[in-house]
């Protein structure tokens, strides 16, 4: 089915179209309407465009509500002040509108044709070494990109640019060769799956021990060090070892993302090593074309726009004076594979805004090395600090970096508490309350990041989080299990659009809402803003109460008016509910 037009796009062109026609000299001008408390919608371009072609703004405005074409869209329009449009649209456009939308899998969202590819980086943990708090935002602000790009149209590639190459490699890879069974699994002598925690103990074990030795021990530091040539070498048994740590860490990995309820694949993950066979040419092409140059021995570009700390140009290093490579020139190659072979028109890196500067110098690096350009840009989503109670930098009371791990258990601890309270009254099972308690806390920890502008830091406040009061999540789940409820509760009526009848006021804002909901996720796609549908859903379920509050829906006056209120309820949980999923929230049907 074709996308629905909105009221507000209905609306807008009528008034452009009578603008027009009252001033064919303006063209095709913006009338400049908006949502407003005065009426349904305000028209505040006159004034400018009047002024402009030196006409009398209230005259202006009287005309193009002259010439304007209701078509059984616009109830009322009045001129109000110095040449303001004020827009009230009719009940039945409002109810018509919505039961397109209802008609459609899709709510009539619409899908952008002439979309593009998305490379998008974001969840980048490193092997050998456990995800923390850090880890968090940039997992689930990418996420959501994916879901809200790809359900607009884009197609979407996901890339986890993991730290699985360095120097402390030779460290690991050397003490797991002179100790062969640190690595082992218990669980391996069964047919039972290694767990992620099983292995992140293992490697922190194996990780602790090496770094003890290498720091004591000047023989093994020297044999460590021969072991990086021989893993950036190739050697054949250096590798094998080398994916050893590899895979355990995707073992870790995996049960981590599992927690957050994301779908990661194999192919998706392609580290640091994946562009190992590049960086030799990268660096030639760079050098070659002038790009960067040799100083002091290191491969190097410079910037006159980017300056450092001391006020001196910052240089971006691609190869050291050692002949060694910096991140520098793997995100370049990184930048050569994604528009060369998967053919990407936009690079989208989620990833922490202290990085910002790198990536700044490495996205004009590529750009005058003719990588980037007008059809190919690269983006930089940069997301702020997860802060604690106090306003700091999350961490643990001993001052350490907080487990991811430890954090949603104790998330899905707390929210399962919550739902323990209400299962009785609902007449919850207890996998439900298991199942919902899951659902709840970690959706309660993923809206808290989400409903918050990425560039921001934010609190972390378990407590608040899983509250049923405020701009929360469970709010949110809570809404649409009432709505659930509600539609059981209906017995054989069945929901149904009535445009003859009038609505009351709290099914206008409601009705008008929701009708908002497509170009609401356009925007957010195309500024990278899930913030902005986290905030739309807090509306509507906040407008969804009001209407409870003011609008019987079983004990409506006439069966039409309880179809019809059944009809906006059902259509508010569909939204509700798709719109939470595009965030990777789930919504439980009994809560």
């Amino acid at each position: 089915m074709a996308s629905v037009p909105s009221l507000a796009s209905s609306v807008h062109q009528r008034v452009a179209d009578a603008l027009a026609s009252a001033l064919p000299e303006a063209g095709a001008a913006d009338p400049l309407l908006r949502r407003s408390d005065r009426a349904d919608f305000q028209a505040n371009g006159i004034l400018a465009l009047a002024k402009k072609a030196k006409a009398n703004p209230r005259e202006l405005a009287t005309t193009v509500v002259e010439g304007l074409d209701k078509g059984g869209v616009i109830e009322e329009i009045e001129v109000s002040g110095p040449g303001f449009l004020n827009i009230t649209v009719s009940d039945r456009a409002i109810v018509e509108t919505l039961a397109a939308r209802a008609a459609d899998a899709r709510l009539g969202v619409p899908v952008n044709e002439n979309a593009g590819t998305t490379v998008i980086d974001y969840a980048q943990p490193n092997v050998a070494k456990e995800m923390h708090v850090g880890h968090l935002r940039s997992a689930v602000i990418g996420a959501a990109m994916v879901e809200i790009l790809e359900f607009t149209g884009e197609k979407v590639v996901r890339r986890h640019h993991i730290g699985d190459w360095g120097t402390q490699f030779g460290m690991l890879i050397q003490y797991l060769i002179e100790h062969p069974h640190e690595l082992d699994h218990k669980a391996a002598e069964s047919d039972v799956a290694v767990s992620g925690e099983e292995a992140m103990s293992n490697l922190n074990r194996l990780y602790k021990a090496s770094r003890a030795l290498f720091d004591s021990d000047e023989e093994f530091k020297t044999r460590a060090r021969a072991r990086v040539v021989d893993l950036q070498a190739g050697d054949e048994q250096t590798l094998a070892l080398w994916q050893r740590f590899v895979d355990e860490s995707k073992i870790y990995f995996y049960s981590v993302f599992n927690k957050l309820d994301m779908d990661v694949q194999d192919p998706d993950i392609v580290g640091e090593s994946g562009y190992n066979d590049m960086l030799v040419e990268t660096c030639r092409l760079l050098e070659e074309s002038g790009v960067a140059v040799r100083s002091e021995g290191a491969l190097c570009v410079f910037f006159e726009e980017f300056k450092g700390p001391d006020g001196n140009p910052t240089p971006l290093i691609v190869q050291k004076s050692d002949g060694g490579f910096g991140y520098a020139a793997t995100d370049l190659s990184a930048i050569r594979d994604r528009v060369g072979n998967l053919k990407a028109n936009t690079l989208l890196y989620v990833v922490d805004a202290r990085q910002s500067l790198h990536f700044k110098m490495v996205f004009e690096t590529a750009r005058r090395a003719g990588w980037l350009n007008e059809d190919t840009k690269a983006v930089q989503l940069a997301f702020g600090t997860v802060l604690g109670a106090d306003g700091k930098p999350f961490k643990t009371r001993e001052g350490e970096t907080v487990r991811l791990v430890d954090l949603l258990d104790e998330a899905v601890e707390r929210a399962t508490a919550v739902v323990r309270e209400k299962a009785e009254k609902v007449g919850l099972s207890e996998q439900e309350i298991v199942e919902n308690g899951q659902y709840v806390g970690i959706g309660a920890v993923k809206y808290a990041d989400l409903s918050t502008s990425a560039a921001r830091d934010y609190k972390f406040d378990l407590d608040q989080m899983v509250s049923l009061n405020g701009d929360t999540s469970v709010y949110l789940q809570y809404a649409y299990a009432r709505i659930q409820s509600i539609l059981r509760k209906s017995g054989d009526v069945e929901p149904a659009a009535h445009p003859e009848l009038p609505l009351a006021a709290a099914e206008r804002t409601l009705g008008l809402h929701l009708d908002g909901f497509g170009e609401l996720v356009a925007d957010a796609a195309a500024e990278y803003a899930p913030h902005k549908l986290a905030a739309y859903l807090y509306q509507l379920a906040s407008h969804l109460t009001a209407f409870y509050d003011q609008c019987p829906v079983l004990k409506a006056e006439t069966p039409e008016q309880v179809e019809n209120r059944l009809f906006l309820v059902e259509l508010t949980a569909r939204t509700l509910s798709k719109g939470m999923s595009l965030l990777g929230i789930r919504t439980p049907e009994r809560l």
